[in-house]
């Protein structure tokens, strides 16, 4: 993978390296590989409407909530993460968590992820600007969605922090951090390449 989307999560050491495959029959995946240091929580509670996702575990342990389930997935099994079902996974052993897997059918899932990650990495201390987090979860409300706040508040609040955030100049130029304008997301590549 040598061509691909490298994301870095400052605050947890999370890695993770996307890119779009083209296979042989025209279809496009989202191809994942990461890595999470032990003790390390991945993403929160959360949904992708669309998007079908599987994990599989290279090295490590990995445990996660599926809907209700909780799972834990050893090396050489697969979490399977299907479209419309909340789930959340975290390392849970003592040794780094790898992994590789993909989604489909492929939206927005890699700019998504990049605008979440670059949020992220701007705060000093893990807790990410309301403006930029509310900026891009509103703009990917109709392909993915982050469980806390719960949606009901998250359709009202939002729309307003938007407004404020547009008045005070946050979303101004393309240099803030989640600009839909710096999230290209991952290349496109051949599996051939």
């Amino acid at each position: 993978m040598d061509n691909f989307l490298k994301l870095e999560h400052r605050h947890t050491g999370e890695i993770l390296r996307m890119r779009r495959v083209r296979d042989g029959q025209g279809q496009i995946i989202l191809a994942l590989d990461g890595s999470l240091p032990p003790g390390s929580s991945g993403p929160p509670l959360h949904l992708h409407f669309h998007e079908h996702e599987e994990i599989i575990v290279k090295a490590g342990t990995l445990g996660a909530q599926i809907g209700t389930e909780s799972v834990v997935v050893q090396a050489g099994g697969t979490a399977v993460l299907p479209a419309g079902l909340r789930h959340r996974w975290w390392n849970a052993g003592d040794d780094t968590l790898e992994n590789s897997g993909y989604a489909v059918p492929v939206l927005d899932l890699d700019r998504f992820l990049q605008a979440l990650f670059a949020v992220l990495n701007a705060s000093p201390n893990g807790r990410p600007s309301i403006f930029y987090l509310a900026h891009v979860l509103w703009r990917h409300r109709n392909t993915q969605l982050v469980a806390v706040p719960p949606p009901p508040i998250q359709k009202i609040v939002f729309p307003i922090l938007l407004l404020i955030g547009h008045i005070l100049g946050k979303y101004r130029g393309s240099s803030w951090p989640g600009s839909p304008e710096s999230c290209p997301g991952a290349p496109l590549v051949d599996a051939s390449a």
